[in-house]
């Protein structure tokens, strides 16, 4: 028995020689069952997260200008609406009878800045901006308001002379640090008991 123990292990041995055991031997596995990755595959995925992230980045920043932009936008719309308020509630003429017969415009006795009638906004420029009532806005620093006036003929809107028509369209232009965030404009029409 002794024997066949040791001719046992050198068959083992020989055979081992030839062909090694499953655990000892290396074949090639299919590319599927690999470990690992490439280095293409991970320049490939390292450029799909890239882009990713750029346009993360990309839409973030986006929504930011969009906020700041609706953000001007709003201002804009509020001071446009103060104007108005304030154009409605003006009277169309100048309530002073020694202002009566001038032409449209700023009223030499009147002191500067001062606006009684709404033909006094004519080319009026307000930095800092202008409350519905006539008041300036002090905390909108880098704000401004420009006024335009144009008399138009209430049948057809057509341009007529300053003070010509009982219909002025006002238009108003606000600016935020120099540059135009709105225009818009509106009627203002004599009332019956002016």
């Amino acid at each position: 028995m002794r024997h066949l123990s040791i001719l046992t292990r050198q068959y083992q041995c020989h055979f081992y020689s030839i062909v090694p055991p499953r655990s000892m031997r290396s074949f090639s596995r299919p590319r599927a069952f690999r470990k690992g990755f490439t280095l293409v595959e991970v320049a490939i995925a390292t450029s799909i997260i890239g882009l990713g992230v750029v346009a993360v980045m990309a839409a973030c920043q986006a929504r930011t200008q969009a906020i700041a932009g609706s953000s001007q936008l709003s201002r804009a719309v509020f001071l446009a609406q103060e104007i108005r308020e304030w154009t409605i509630k003006l009277p169309f003429s100048d309530p002073d009878e020694a202002d009566a017969g001038n032409p449209p415009g700023s009223d030499p006795t009147d002191p500067p800045g001062v606006v009684d009638d709404l033909d006094d906004l004519l080319g009026a420029t307000f930095d800092p901006p202008k409350s519905g009532y006539g008041a300036g806005i002090t905390d909108m620093v880098g704000w401004s308001e420009t006024i335009t006036l144009t008399w138009v003929n209430p049948q057809d809107l057509t341009v007529v002379a300053p003070g010509g028509s009982d219909v002025v369209q006002v238009e108003v232009g606000v600016e935020f640090n120099d540059r135009q965030v709105l225009s818009t404009g509106w009627l203002v029409i004599r009332r019956q008991d002016q």
